[in-house]
């Protein structure tokens, strides 16, 4: 005998979310068609992770962005993809004998894999164009792909440039619904050692959730408050306009700060 699906009334509102909800039943059962479903994006989501990162066409890229400088390419501690997800500490930290250029940029720009190449290999190019065309007066590094990086790498980055911030684009835990979620990770003074506390995110960069544009605004708005108070994370508040009037906003918001703010 064939069951029948029986029908949710809640059906209606998955127009307005990727959640699973109102998925309906067969009998006490899922329906074939919504268990494959989640099958093909649980599936999407293990690939995410262990799917790594295509370094040479993300260096090409990154190339053809104007305004951005040649990328530079590092290594954490992690030998390989197992040795990084078993020992997340070892994401954290630079290869030993890891050398940058100790030029001083007012922003350090680092792109890591994280636990999604996906959303690096296909949003970071975007992302970063948005922010060189939002951070106009600001001494940003090359770009710096951190292979098997964790968000702390940053840190080390950091402070190995000399740099008096850095941003962080890294690949976030793949959801069920996003396998391509790209987070920004920002530290005003970064060092080793440094607390989670004393950084600030901008999460779900994607065609489906926060758009590169108005996250390079978000952050040009943290950045800029940053640079008043002198530190960011738990201190640092996103008071910023909604997003419509945003980009505007924040592409003016340097021009207030006082003269040599970024050291």
């Amino acid at each position: 005998m064939v069951e029948r699906v029986t029908d949710n009334p809640w059906r209606s509102l998955r127009r307005f979310t990727d959640a699973r909800i109102g998925i309906g039943r067969a009998g006490v059962s899922l329906p074939t068609a919504e268990l494959l479903a989640f099958q093909v994006a649980h599936a999407q989501a293990r690939d995410a992770v262990h799917q790594p990162l295509d370094v040479a066409r993300l260096v090409a890229d990154l190339g053809r962005i104007d305004g951005a400088l040649p990328a530079l390419t590092v290594q954490s501690q992690a030998a390989d993809r197992a040795d990084y997800l078993r020992h997340p500490d070892k994401g954290r930290r630079l290869a030993a004998g890891t050398t940058l250029p100790g030029d001083a940029p007012d922003l350090a720009i680092v792109i890591a894999d994280g636990l999604s190449s996906r959303a690096v290999q296909d949003h970071a190019p975007a992302m970063l164009s948005a922010l060189i065309a939002q951070m106009r007066g600001v001494r940003l590094s090359a770009p710096i792909i951190a292979v098997q990086g964790r968000v702390a790498i940053g840190d080390d980055i950091a402070a190995t440039m000399n740099a008096a911030a850095v941003l962080v684009l890294i690949g976030e835990r793949p959801g069920l619904s996003s396998p391509d979620s790209l987070g920004l990770y920002f530290t005003q003074n970064p060092g080793p050692g440094l607390s989670d506390a004393r950084r600030n995110c901008i999460s779900n960069v994607r065609p489906a959730g926060l758009l590169p544009d108005h996250a390079a605004a978000r952050f040009a708005y943290l950045y800029a408050q940053a640079q008043v108070l002198g530190t960011s994370g738990v201190a640092l508040k996103d008071n910023s306009a909604p997003l419509d009037g945003l980009a505007q906003n924040a592409a003016t918001s340097f021009l207030s700060l006082p003269a040599g703010h970024n050291r």
